[in-house]
């Protein structure tokens, strides 16, 4: 007698390696909005998002590409441009009354110190709780980039090494030994309210009907009556 296979076949998302399913039930379950990170060589996104019966739904998100609006003019792929768009992301995610969210690092390793650690503390620094361990977190230091700007001066004296490392801090005319100054910058730049700009009203243009084209009308309609 014909038997069938004896093994169960994953759910596809799960088999590309895009989604942990186990994961992604005990935080629906939670019922509370998820901390989403992505990260790439280059850049990162971050999201604030909630699960509905008609799917997922964003409240809030940043990449790092929008740091440029907050003069950081750094590569947008280390660990200080991971904590501030964090940072921007939590801020818009407060500023939409998100109190409460849970990471969701999906089936990326949770490796100490890393830059999903990184985006999760801006958020908790931008004021909203997210229930996470502090020895996963990095160290200040690490957040402020302090660890490349002594990497920086270490290979400071070969000249070749050092311009082939920091190729695109020094064609973004950025040196490397100055990030944790201009981190500071950003960050106090991201946490300050928006400036309101008052709104001007135009004043519309008045129409000018010449006397001539008025009589015609009139003209015509009497007219008509007749």
């Amino acid at each position: 007698m014909a038997k069938g296979p004896s093994y169960r076949l994953p759910f596809r998302r799960r088999r590309e390696g895009k989604t942990d399913y186990k994961a992604r039930k005990a935080l629906v379950i939670s019922k509370l909005p998820r901390v989403v990170t992505r990260v790439s060589l280059r850049h990162m996104n971050v999201q604030i998002i909630e699960a509905t019966l008609m799917g997922d739904r964003v409240i809030a998100s940043a990449k790092s590409q929008e740091l440029r609006n907050y003069d950081w003019k750094t590569p947008c792929g280390n660990l200080p441009s991971a904590y501030l768009t964090g940072l921007l992301c939590g801020v818009r995610a407060s500023g939409k009354k998100v109190k409460e969210a849970v990471p969701d690092i999906g089936l990326t390793r949770p490796t100490k110190g890393a830059r999903i650690f990184a985006s999760v503390k801006g958020v908790v620094d931008a004021g909203v709780k997210v229930p996470h361990s502090t020895e996963k977190l990095p160290s200040e230091e690490r957040l402020k980039g302090q660890h490349i700007a002594n990497y920086a001066e270490a290979l400071s004296s070969d000249t070749e090494l050092y311009e082939r490392v920091f190729s695109r801090y020094l064609k973004a005319k950025v040196p490397p030994e100055g990030i944790p100054k201009q981190f500071e910058a950003s960050k106090e730049k991201i946490l300050s309210p928006p400036k309101r700009q008052k709104k001007t009203k135009k004043k519309g243009k008045v129409r000018k009907v010449k006397r001539g084209i008025k009589k015609k009308r009139k003209s015509r309609r009497k007219v008509e009556k007749k």
